[in-house]
């Protein structure tokens, strides 16, 4: 038990670094960096993409893995998860991506991922999501999830500041 809390209090340090980081950011493609440099220890899978709304599409723009996953694809919102997760406006956990209709197989097929937790970002309105994803099949603990939710929230607030009027 003991491990697993220190490993709990490693991750909740990353999180309020990342959450330091997010506070001073400038721009969307900060954001972006922040969230790749950060999200995969903070949730501890083997990938995270960050996923921007682009009109009716989804936009893999980054992505920090064990192996290449989607940077640079464009996916219609109706057509992945993370698409799923902005226009429901809430974070969807998904343990067998073999088996879920909201997975698009021919994407994932060439991957060796099986799980996903992904969120949204943005506020009223969704325009970014966070995903993060596991080779095993497994249903991340809830305190993954929120630490993936809290780091979501604080990106959220940035993305706000930025399109606040000065």
């Amino acid at each position: 038990m003991l491990l697993t809390t220190e490993c709990e209090d490693e991750q909740g340090v990353r999180l309020a670094n990342a959450a330091k980081l997010l506070s001073a950011v400038r721009s969307v493609d900060e954001i972006v960096a922040c969230l790749r440099q950060t999200a995969r220890d903070i949730v501890g899978s083997d990938g995270i993409a960050v996923v921007l709304r682009a009109g009716d599409d989804c936009h893999y723009v980054e992505e920090d893995a064990i192996e290449p996953l989607w940077r640079g694809a464009r996916f219609p919102v109706d057509e992945c998860v993370s698409g799923w997760a902005m226009r429901h406006r809430q974070t969807v956990v998904i343990p067998d991506l073999e088996n879920d209709p909201r997975v698009p197989q021919v994407a994932y097929g060439r991957t060796s991922m099986r799980s996903l937790a992904m969120v949204p970002m943005g506020a009223p309105e969704p325009v970014a999501a966070l995903g993060a994803y596991w080779c095993a099949y497994v249903e991340p603990d809830d305190s993954t999830v929120r630490r993936l939710e809290i780091l979501a929230q604080v990106a959220t607030i940035a993305f706000s500041r930025l399109s606040a009027p000065s």
